[in-house]
């Protein structure tokens, strides 16, 4: 297995890398020996779902336990779900093997097997080492980085770490997220938008039927006048309308599910383009490759990603593992 850091040329130190790219970084590679004998479970595993889980549990063992800045607790994007399900993709092609789940019964997997907290996922023990943290520095890890937000990834990373703290209206989420537009990559800068972002990762409530846990905690806590009322109370609907919020962990793979059909769609057009791309969501060529390599459609990755600039190529390892592995099964099959 290994863990990916970036090596900062300026200041000549190590550091995690957070977002899926590492520009004008060298990339690290830093091994580590699964212990317990994962990988001679592995080889009788790989083609079962329990391998992916003795793979996850295995994982989240070399993850930072907490991320403290100052005297804030930090989130650490590692222990997102779909970085680790980035994760279980990379370790997989690596050995290749087929992933056995989606990424809809990955997230689904994830809340049933391993304990959440401020959207992140731990073992047992290393949860209680958060909820520690937590208690000490007072606050749920919802800060994040701002400077690490460059692309449609790390974006949404920030979205949830804002909603989790408070549901919110488009009004309230629009003034803080429009300095982020400035470090997208220039590729993805005229095709993300905060409306884009929201409706195909994140849920709004339309003011019928009960209120939403999340909501309802959140105002509850917040406003006196709200509290101890009934979810379908209509001063309590009436202040709730139109909040973004949280899907629940165990339903994520619902709206996951919907998301990957956005991007498979967009991915199509990037194959029928015959021209060099300049505009494209990252997100969306991620997607087309991990389908493509499912169906072992390896000549379709080639082709995409030849029309990819080769800096953005470069500095993504995701893309970039699975294009050197597709040109390598083309040469091997010819």
């Amino acid at each position: 297995m290994a863990n990916v850091s970036a090596l900062d040329k300026k200041q000549g130190s190590f550091k995690a890398v957070t977002t899926p790219t590492a520009v004008k970084q060298d990339l690290v590679i830093s091994a580590y020996k699964p212990n317990g004998g994962f990988e001679q479970r592995f080889l009788k595993e790989a083609q079962t779902e329990e391998g992916v889980w003795d793979f996850v549990r295995t994982h989240l063992k070399y993850l930072p336990h907490t991320k403290i800045h100052g005297k804030e607790l930090r989130f650490i994007p590692e222990r997102d779900a779909r970085i680790l399900f980035d994760a279980v993709v990379s370790y997989y092609i690596r050995q290749d093997y087929p992933v056995p789940v989606s990424s809809q019964e990955f997230q689904a997997g994830l809340a049933q097997r391993f304990v959440e907290r401020d959207g992140m996922f731990f073992l047992p023990e290393q949860a209680v080492e958060y909820d520690r943290a937590k208690m000490q520095y007072g606050n749920s890890g919802e800060h994040l980085d701002t400077s690490v937000v460059d692309d449609e990834q790390s974006a949404i990373i920030w979205l949830r770490a804002r909603l989790r703290k408070a549901p919110q209206v488009y009004s309230d989420i629009q003034p803080a997220f429009m300095p982020m537009l400035s470090h997208l990559k220039p590729n993805e800068r005229e095709l993300l938008s905060l409306e884009l972002l929201l409706n195909q990762n994140f849920l709004c409530y339309d003011g019928n039927g009960p209120v939403p846990e999340q909501i309802h905690a959140y105002l509850s806590s917040n406003w006196k006048d709200l509290r101890n009322l009934s979810k379908e109370d209509a001063s309590l609907c009436a202040k709730a309308r139109d909040r973004w919020y949280l899907p629940d962990p165990s339903k994520a793979g619902d709206l996951e599910k919907l998301r990957e059909r956005a991007l498979l769609k967009e991915f199509e057009a990037y194959k029928e383009e015959k021209k060099k791309l300049k505009v494209f969501r990252l997100e969306a060529v991620r997607a087309g490759f991990k389908k493509a390599w499912a169906d072992r459609d390896y000549a379709t990755i080639v082709v995409v990603a030849d029309k990819i600039p080769s800096s953005v190529l470069e500095e993504d390892p995701k893309l970039l593992m699975w294009y050197d592995t597709a040109k390598t099964r083309i040469g091997g099959d010819a």
